[in-house]
C-alpha cells in the first residue's frame, strides 16, 4: 500500500532518505520494519493480525485513524484512503 503523505517530517525523511534524523534513535529499526510491512500490505484488514504492534483503530474524534505501537509511549498513527488504497497523514505521536 502506498504512503501518500506524512504529518511528521522525521518519518518522511526516514522513509524517503533512510535518515533517522528527526525520530528517536531507538525507534529507527522498528519504524523501518513497519514501513516495509505497510509497503507490502494489500488490504487494511491485514493490520488486524499485528498483535505485537498493538494495532487498533482509534475512537471518538479520531475515528478511522489506525494506531501501531512503536515504543511504550510512541504510536505511529495514520488513516487509510479506502478508494485509493493509500496511507495518509502518517504521524509519530505520543498520545498517552
Amino acid at each position: 500500500m502506498k504512503i501518500r503523505n506524512f504529518a511528521h517530517k522525521g518519518l518522511k525523511r526516514l522513509y524517503i532518505d533512510g535518515s533517522g534524523k528527526g525520530v528517536p534513535p531507538d525507534t529507527v529499526e522498528k519504524l523501518r520494519k513497519v514501513f516495509a510491512y505497510l509497503d507490502d500490505m494489500e488490504d487494511p484488514d491485514e493490520l488486524r493480525s499485528l498483535t505485537a504492534w498493538k494495532s487498533h483503530t482509534l475512537t471518538g474524534d479520531r475515528r478511522g485513524t489506525w494506531s501501531l505501537s512503536v515504543t511504550r509511549n510512541l504510536r505511529l498513527t495514520f488513516r487509510i484512503d479506502a478508494a485509493e488504497l493509500q496511507i495518509i497523514d502518517l504521524n509519530l505521536e505520543d498520545y498517552h
